[in-house]
């Protein structure tokens, strides 16, 4: 310890201030623990600064430039629209600031206590973080790691000027004329529907034989029509070799079919997973046992194996998501003040901001199955609602999935229009213990597009209005 050094004390330390770790770290101070958060990036963490937020906002640009190119069907035909990139980016960034600003009011606002540095535990009760210019020891009672994640990094794909990560990939300085995505999975359709919207001729590499992989193979295969339809080339059971890259472009081999191929690209983006940032935090120092991958184990109160040690988010099984991390750390923070909060992911929900949108919460029929739960099902297509018809928007279904026995609601799987917000509902009811006839005796406004769940209810329940039995 360095002179003067003198330990702070404090009864939660949180580490990381990401969707998970600002959310533990406001709802312990809400329930009376001093709390300190302790950040090395910005506050935000992946998520706000360069993940799902402007990665979000960039889509929403690009959606809209292609609506104004291609609304001929409504009878609009526009001329000499443009995008100006520039401002594309400008107010993306406008968007992030605004939030993590938020976030930092609302810190200070609970009395947050936030240091900015690395941190690096010394033991079960202390950590040193350090900055550039100095180190000062925390003493905690309890600590909550929320430290996220990062992009995979392939050994032959090492990110450079043209070889991207997601970070890179949102924030170009100008719309590429062509990119390689290498992984379908969600932030690779995400990114790659986004720039072929702004125009860009996107190639995408999928290992595996369908994108989106952890979607049911018919709400994927709605995406991927409407990809093609967009001019990307999709290439699955493509296995990515490397890539020769010069000052203006790349060039991408990859194996299919049995053959070596080539594609000549402006760029190539890398999303093949991301990789829990456990590894330089000191964890065996303080006996924080983890998996070969960094994955931290935990308890139903998110409680590693150290017991006054916590762990939420991406470095913890299941998905890399943001809500998922949020929920955890609300879990951590009631847990730590002696509630008995446990976690149960039954309601958290996917979704993927692709056209059209992607959203999936409790079990698909397969799982529920695969478990041996006797299931019924119904789907309602998006084609048979007025609001649907009105937007133009009529791709897509929602199904729902019920326990055979009592109608008790258990899955929905939504691909279409506003599935991100649909998705709610529905995740409400599973939580809340609802049978298909809650949902369908549920009065939804007319037009809207949640008229839908409750249509699906009545197909489950064998008395359908809107189409036919």
């Amino acid at each position: 310890m360095v002179v003067g050094d003198f330990p702070i004390e404090t009864d939660t330390l949180v580490v990381g201030a990401g969707p998970g770790g600002y959310v533990a770290a406001i709802r312990a101070a809400q329930l009376g623990q001093k709390v300190t958060i302790v950040e090395k990036g910005e506050l935000g963490g992946v998520c706000l600064n360069v993940g799902c937020i402007p990665s979000k906002a960039l889509i929403s640009a690009g959606h809209r430039y292609e609506n104004a190119l291609h609304s001929e069907d409504m009878g609009i035909t526009a001329e000499g629209v443009k995008v100006d990139f520039s401002k594309v980016q400008s107010w993306k960034g406008s968007v992030v600031k605004k939030l993590t600003g938020g976030v930092e009011g609302l810190l200070k606002g609970n009395k947050v206590d936030i240091v900015r540095g690395e941190a690096y535990f010394v033991d079960n009760e202390t950590v040193r973080v350090m900055d550039e210019n100095s180190a000062q020891t925390y003493k905690f009672k309890n600590a909550i790691i929320a430290t996220g994640s990062r992009p995979i990094e392939i050994g032959a794909f090492k990110y450079s000027k043209r070889v991207l990560d997601s970070t890179g990939a949102i924030n170009l300085d100008h719309i590429p004329e062509s990119m390689v995505v290498i992984g379908g999975g969600y932030i690779g359709t995400e990114l790659g529907t986004a720039y072929a919207n702004f125009g860009t001729k996107v190639t995408v590499l999928e290992g595996t034989d369908e994108i989106l992989g952890g979607f049911e193979k018919q709400m994927s295969a709605i995406v991927k029509k409407n990809l093609k339809k967009k001019g990307v080339e999709i290439v699955t059971n493509a296995m990515a070799k490397g890539v020769e890259e010069t000052d203006s472009d790349v060039t991408v081999t990859y194996e299919a079919k049995g053959e070596t191929h080539t594609v000549k690209a402006e760029y190539v983006l890398v999303t093949v997973g991301r990789r829990p940032n456990t590894d330089e935090l000191g964890l065996e120092q303080a006996g924080v046992e983890m998996s070969d991958r960094g994955v931290i184990k935990i308890d139903k109160q998110c409680r590693t194996n150290v017991s006054n040690i916590y762990a939420i988010g991406d470095i913890v099984e299941g998905p890399p998501l943001a809500h998922k991390a949020s929920y955890e750390g609300k879990i951590a923070a009631e847990a730590i003040a002696g509630e008995k909060a446990e976690i149960d992911y039954l309601g958290i929900p996917a979704v993927v901001f692709s056209e059209p949108e992607l959203a999936s919460v409790g079990y698909t029929e397969k799982e529920a199955k695969d478990e041996g739960i006797e299931v019924s099902s119904a789907k309602f297509p998006f084609a048979a609602n007025g609001r649907a018809l009105a937007l133009n928007e009529t791709d897509g279904f929602l199904k729902l999935v019920a326990r055979k026995q009592d109608g008790l609601l258990i899955g929905a799987q939504i691909a279409g229009a506003n599935a991100s917000d649909m998705i709610a509902e529905l995740g409400l009811a599973i939580e809340a213990g609802m049978t298909a006839e809650d949902v369908a005796m549920t009065i939804h406004a007319h037009p809207s597009l949640g008229e839908i769940a409750m249509e699906a209810a009545e197909v489950l329940m064998g008395s359908p209005i809107h189409i036919m039995k």
